[in-house]
């Protein structure tokens, strides 16, 4: 699946005038008084509409309002505990994956990957933050982190960041919150979209064409070099199985505890023609099957 979006002269990301505070769609022109008549001799046609319609949109990367990762976390820097955790095996091997999977998407041309898991408890979330802030260790690259597990929403837990300061997850998505208030930025190479409340409308949020829409201008826009999305369990409702299409490959996230072989078949048939299984990660596993280096 490559990215396709519509540009025009007028970069919808950016709201006029120079603020970054406004929606960036569904403005409605003022109704004009009915006792005006246009002159269309004398409307002086902006410059701009000369540009050419594949003009790339502005890069809007350095203009996320950033926000530090809080100390009660281990993923990304900011404290002592993500300095420990990186000389682990498991950080080891979400680098291994990183490696692999940026090789993948390269010779592909892909950029979507959605992190799932068969049920929920599996650590998918956990999963997709340190998948994430392994691909942003990459000098000089752009990792985009989106929390669309809408129904239970944990990437701000997670990362320790405060939701509250961006406007709501589904308003972006209808496009009635620019990218700039919605999106942040953690460090120079990783912004993140969090969610706050539930949103017992996923599936229905997920499918709606304005989020498709959103998020390519989103991807348009910040041009990462990868968007990670956290998912919904694929087995408890259908919003995961909304969003497939718009993804290049999935990550299927395995609990040691609690996952089943009848799960990840039930998985597959879900993602068979639809996206690419690009792997299982079995989570919780046993200590004696993670080889120490």
């Amino acid at each position: 699946m490559k990215d396709t979006y519509l540009t025009d002269a007028t970069d919808r990301m950016v709201p006029s005038g120079g603020s970054f505070t406004r929606p960036r769609r569904f403005a409605v022109a003022e109704p004009l008084p009915d006792e005006v008549v246009l002159d269309l001799d004398a409307v002086q046609v902006p410059a701009t509409v000369d540009a050419p319609l594949d003009a790339a949109p502005r890069d809007l990367w350095q203009l996320l309002h950033a926000q530090e990762p809080g100390k009660d976390q281990h993923i990304l820097p900011g404290s002592q505990a993500e300095a420990e955790f990186r000389a682990t095996d498991v950080s080891r091997a979400f680098d291994t994956l990183r490696t692999r999977l940026r090789q993948t998407m390269r010779q592909n041309g892909w950029r979507n990957i959605g992190v799932a898991s068969p049920t929920g408890g599996c650590g998918n979330t956990f999963t997709a933050a340190n998948l994430a802030a392994s691909l942003a260790r990459v000098p000089s690259s752009r990792t985009v982190l989106m929390d669309l597990n809408m129904r239970n929403p944990g990437l701000a837990h997670t990362l320790d960041m405060d939701a509250s300061a961006t406007g709501e997850l589904r308003d972006f998505l209808a496009g009635d919150v620019a990218i700039s208030d919605y999106i942040l930025r953690a460090s120079d190479t990783l912004a993140v979209g969090l969610g706050q409340a539930p949103q017992y409308d996923a599936a229905e949020i997920l499918q709606d064409p304005a989020t498709l829409e959103s998020l390519a201008e989103m991807r348009a826009a910040l041009r990462p070099d990868a968007v990670i999305y956290d998912l919904p369990p694929l087995l408890s409702y259908d919003d995961a199985a909304a969003f497939l299409p718009q993804l290049d490959g999935v990550l299927l996230v395995s609990d040691g505890t609690q996952t089943m072989a009848r799960h990840i078949k039930e998985c597959e048939r879900v993602l068979d023609g639809q996206v690419p299984l690009l792997g299982v990660i079995l989570n919780r596993a046993r200590a004696s099957s993670i080889e120490s280096y």
